[in-house]
């Protein structure tokens, strides 16, 4: 496996920390235990961070923020709603693959993160829920609640990443992706019956 080379202190602190959270959770994890991870007294390391929350919630807005960031690119980069769902599915995975500890750290902490963004942050779920919103109003999928079809990718894409990590299914979800992609939008597209 290759070494990661980091900028500075502070990614290599992250990069640990992360590392750690995944690993034992965030209140298992010391500061103490982060410190001696990257080999700096606790001192050094709050130098950096005033506080293994601070470190969490870093960590988390960078990276969270900068996968929505992905995500609207990737949907920009295609000019049909299957298509920008398609190639956001495929981000998912790929950021998955690329980095699952990374990954799992977020999936895992934003409950307690996402309250903390200050508001009009775009996030992953904002990006989804603009395409399809968009495709709802263009018709190219049925009329139904944005919301709703969020949810339902993100369901179809982030429980196969929490069984994942509990081992359930393999690390890599690339090799699963288009059954993914399949998946979410069979169910967006299915219309509801009306009941009579």
């Amino acid at each position: 496996m290759p070494r990661h080379r980091f900028a500075d202190t502070p990614d290599r602190i992250e990069h640990a920390a992360v590392r750690l959270f995944v690993e034992r959770g965030v209140a298992e994890t010391t500061v103490k235990d982060i410190a001696r991870a990257v080999g700096l007294s606790e001192g050094a390391l709050y130098r950096h961070f005033e506080s293994k929350d601070e470190l969490v919630w870093k960590a988390f807005e960078r990276h969270y923020v900068a996968f929505a960031a992905t995500l609207q690119r990737l949907a920009a980069s295609e000019p049909t709603a299957r298509g920008k769902v398609a190639a956001m599915i495929r981000g998912f995975c790929h950021a998955h693959d690329e980095n699952p500890t990374l990954f799992k750290f977020l999936l895992f902490v934003q409950h307690g993160q996402l309250s903390k963004l200050e508001p009009g942050t775009p996030t992953p779920v904002d990006v989804m829920r603009n395409v399809l919103d968009k495709a709802i109003a263009s018709r190219e999928i049925p009329a139904q609640r944005p919301d709703l079809a969020t949810a339902i990718v993100f369901g179809v894409v982030l429980q196969p990443v929490t069984f994942a990590a509990y081992g359930r299914l393999p690390l890599n979800l690339s090799s699963m992706c288009e059954r993914l992609i399949a998946a979410a939008w069979a169910a967006i597209t299915t219309v509801e019956q009306q009941a009579a």
